[in-house]
């Protein structure tokens, strides 16, 4: 396309265009540095912002108004580091019904803080120690991805060990569903106790029941 042909308005449509496409490509969130590669001037994404086509997720990625993907692919675009835990990792395994307002993310400690100060999706991290992280980890589809979550029997553990954290409800619903659960792993589950010093909670509120 002959670019200096086109009219402002032209211009601005085929910019919007092109950055569409990137948002598409990139399962809904497009770099700063993506879209200033496609030659778009930085000044120009924030007049984009300001008139509401481009949507600013968090400091340096956007998605625009047209794009109608899903929190799950940019859970997954954005965090393919983390592993999911507690109420989210709860739903994903059919523990719980309904998925939580926040995504819960364990990640390692590591990692900078400001990744997770974003307005939109809710984001609820767990910060861990690299070695505590990868403990107990299989994987699950998520918007047709593959995402790190933790098994039922690490899960558990946590669970008993972030309990004050946790809905009542919720808390009783996973405890209960895993005694009843026949893909548990109760071995596993002694191992994990021990690991995340919540054995004598497994033995008192568990192991009665297994």
């Amino acid at each position: 396309m002959e670019l200096t042909n086109l009219s402002r308005e032209e211009k601005k449509a085929y910019d919007l265009e092109r950055i569409d496409a990137l948002v598409q490509q990139q399962q809904g969130l497009a770099r700063t540095a993506e879209i200033t590669a496609l030659g778009i001037d930085y000044r120009r994404i924030l007049q984009f912002v300001e008139e509401g086509y481009l949507k600013r997720v968090k400091s340096g990625y956007y998605t625009t108004k047209y794009y109608d993907g899903s929190e799950e692919e940019m859970i997954v675009r954005m965090f393919g580091d983390g592993v999911l835990t507690m109420e989210t990792a709860l739903f994903y395994h059919g523990y719980l019904q309904q998925r939580p307002y926040a995504w819960h993310i364990a990640i390692s400690k590591n990692v900078s803080k400001s990744r997770f100060k974003m307005d939109y999706p809710t984001l609820q991290p767990y910060y861990s120690e690299p070695q505590v992280l990868t403990m107990g980890v299989t994987k699950t589809t998520i918007a047709g991805q593959e995402m790190a979550i933790y098994t039922k029997d690490r899960l558990i553990c946590d669970c008993l060990k972030y309990q004050e954290k946790m809905d009542r409800a919720d808390f009783k619903k996973a405890v209960l569903t895993y005694i009843n659960d026949d893909d548990k792993d109760v071995a596993a589950l002694m191992a994990y106790a021990k690991e995340r010093k919540v054995l004598k909670k497994v033995q008192s509120m568990i192991g009665i029941w297994l």
